[in-house]
């Protein structure tokens, strides 16, 4: 049995992985989904990863998954734990000694125009989930914005990509080509908006299982 471990983006928490979890766990295996102290001024990286580390305990067998923001503390914990596989789920792929408030520019990533909140991150989802989703947003004050990544280079784990097709944030042309610049892979493919675990999580458990 593997253990993942699932890691929110911006602003989120463990509970944007509620509806992936037990499908992973009907395909035998078992996850962690801390919340991480985002809401703390103190609270960085290091701290980001300490969290998921206690999470995950004295467990051996470990897959990290970094979505979106989560990108960034994922190789963290992976070169920790010596990870079976680092997945970027709709990921910031970050460069070493890259702020996270920098990757913006360094990659050239343009914001979506004339799209609400919904119609970015929630297309295509139910209207009640959506809803639900964006109630339990939290506000990100922690310190990591202007801390530089601390790796020398990307763990020596093996490494998957997997972006989203009907992403309107981070666009599926889009992470392709940061996927093969930053990392020289292709990614796989999702059905689904950003916030694909929860629209799509019998798709996604299927996908990562196959990584074992």
């Amino acid at each position: 049995m593997t253990t993942f471990a699932l890691i929110h983006g911006g602003g989120g928490s463990g509970w944007d992985f509620h509806r992936l979890v037990p499908e992973l766990e009907a395909r035998g295996h078992d996850a962690v989904t801390p919340d991480l102290p985002i809401t703390d001024p103190a609270a960085g990286l290091a701290e980001f990863t300490e969290t998921v580390l206690a999470a995950l305990g004295d467990r051996t067998d470990v897959a990290v998954v970094g979505h979106s923001y989560g990108g960034f503390t994922a190789p963290l914990v992976a070169a920790e734990v010596r990870a079976r596989v680092l997945v970027y789920l709709a990921g910031m792929i970050p460069a070493p000694g890259e702020q996270p408030g920098q990757w913006w520019g360094n990659t050239g990533f343009a914001a979506p125009t004339g799209l609400s909140e919904a119609e970015t991150y929630f297309n295509g989802m139910a209207p009640s989930l959506a809803e639900e989703c964006q109630k339990r947003v939290r506000d990100q004050v922690s310190k990591e914005w202007d801390e530089p990544w601390p790796l020398p280079a990307h763990p020596d784990v093996p490494t998957r990509v997997v972006l989203c097709r009907d992403d309107r944030f981070f666009t599926p042309d889009f992470q392709r080509r940061i996927a093969n610049e930053r990392l020289g892979v292709e990614p796989d493919e999702v059905d689904g908006p950003h916030c694909a675990p929860l629209s799509h999580p019998a798709q996604i458990a299927d996908l990562l299982v196959g990584y074992l």
